[in-house]
């Protein structure tokens, strides 16, 4: 693309007013000149944006425009500066010899210059979910998965300024994309381990089975998640330790979340002995009901007498506790069995345990 020649117009005017000098002055004056020019055109540019924009932006109701004009105003003063002194290096012959390699240079810094824009932008969006996200759900979101998805949004962006600057220069990229195709499968395998936990962090992060502070049960561990980061998931386990699990592998097991729990329903056997008259039989689900019934948040679903076991009577009872706090559940469940063993008491009905009865045959010979 040919680019005007301001060096060669003022010699021509210099020459016309017969003033003898070397052409280098003309071309270093109109160097100046669009260097000066780049300079007031990025500063005009950048008091629009400070002035003008900005104050549009404060009249919206979201701080997201304010944001992103306050990280990109100052790379923008410095792309169109860069612009001007493209046109300004062009001007001085003595560097022609150069034009291609100067060309490319600023070609790079301009490409890689919008690429660094955009990454601003990207971190003012990323920033303003974060924020969005606390004040709808009050949820905090991890400051891990953040900056890992921000840095591979970013990865994405400068590799793609890469591409571009490539094709603007005009390089064959069949060789290139082949290249970096090989390199990402070998990448790839080197760090498979490494990547699948990568996306379970961000599965666990979208998909939420968990959060910092839920108590969830993985196997025979069960505590409080305490941290997740894009490697591992660390839970304090119920006796005190840590357990450090890699994001793969926690997903890989039934999680059971107790945070989610709203209430609890429990079903427990009370059995008694066969020699218990039909009549107190009878009499089991009623003394049970005023028993559950009066444990504060408990409420019973059914009693049957379900089963003729080898040694018991069994009764089958189900109730639910209006709260997910376990210790209140323990503490229920422990006034329902002191209960459970007064009442019987009382009644004369007696609780079953494993026995055997041998019948042993007379021999009358």
């Amino acid at each position: 693309m040919e680019i005007f020649s301001l060096s060669q117009v003022i010699n021509n005017i210099l020459q016309n007013d017969h003033i003898v000098i070397d052409p280098i002055v003309g071309e270093v004056i109109a160097a100046f000149i669009f260097f000066g020019v780049a300079i007031v055109i990025g500063f005009l540019v950048y008091h629009f944006i400070e002035v003008y924009l900005s104050r549009l932006a404060k009249k919206t109701a979201t701080t997201l425009d304010d944001e992103i004009i306050k990280n990109v105003k100052r790379p923008i003063y410095y792309l169109v500066m860069l612009v001007g002194f493209y046109y300004g290096v062009y001007q001085v012959s003595a560097l022609a010899l150069y034009q291609r390699e100067i060309g490319f240079g600023f070609l790079t810094l301009e490409v890689f210059l919008v690429a660094y824009i955009i990454t601003r932008v990207i971190n003012v969006f990323v920033a303003w979910y974060a924020e969005r996200k606390v004040k709808r759900e009050g949820k905090v979101v991890s400051v891990n998965i953040l900056t890992v998805f921000r840095k591979m949004l970013h990865f994405f962006v400068y590799i793609s300024a890469l591409i571009a600057l490539l094709v603007f220069s005009g390089i064959n990229l069949t060789g290139t994309v082949v290249g970096l195709g090989v390199g990402g499968i070998a990448i790839a395998f080197a760090l498979q381990n490494v990547l699948s936990d990568v996306f379970s962090a961000f599965f666990i992060y979208f998909d939420r089975p968990f959060e910092i502070g839920d108590f969830i049960q993985i196997g025979e561990f069960g505590g409080t998640v305490t941290h997740v980061s894009m490697r591992s998931t660390r839970i304090k386990l119920v006796r005190g330790e840590e357990l450090v699990v890699s994001n793969k592998a926690i997903l890989e097991k039934n999680i059971q979340n107790f945070k989610k729990l709203q209430q609890r329903t429990f079903i427990f056997k009370v059995g008694v002995t066969y020699d218990t008259p039909v009549e107190k039989l009878r009499k089991i689900r009623g003394l049970i009901t005023e028993i559950i019934a009066g444990c504060p948040k408990a409420t019973v679903n059914r009693i049957h007498f379900k089963t003729l076991a080898d040694f018991s009577l069994d009764f089958e009872i189900m109730y639910t506790l209006d709260s997910p706090d376990y210790l209140l559940f323990l503490d229920t469940q422990e006034k329902i069995n002191f209960g459970i063993l007064e009442t019987f008491q009382k009644e004369g009905i007696e609780l079953a345990y494993p026995t055997q009865t041998i019948h042993l045959a007379k021999n009358n010979t």
